[in-house]
């Protein structure tokens, strides 16, 4: 079973995903964390004011 290359290939698909996974949850949690200081202005909030 080890010496199959198709098992290292999904164990790295999968510990690429983990990994993937980890960081984005980072990534997130950081961000949401943060927040927001002030609201973001859109061009077309802009334009409505006008």
């Amino acid at each position: 079973m080890w010496h199959d290359p198709g098992t290292w290939i999904a164990l790295g698909v999968s510990a690429l995903f983990i990994v993937a996974g980890v960081v984005l949850h980072r990534v997130f949690t950081r961000i949401l964390k943060q927040g927001s200081a002030e609201p973001i202005e859109t061009d077309k909030a802009a334009h409505h004011e006008q």
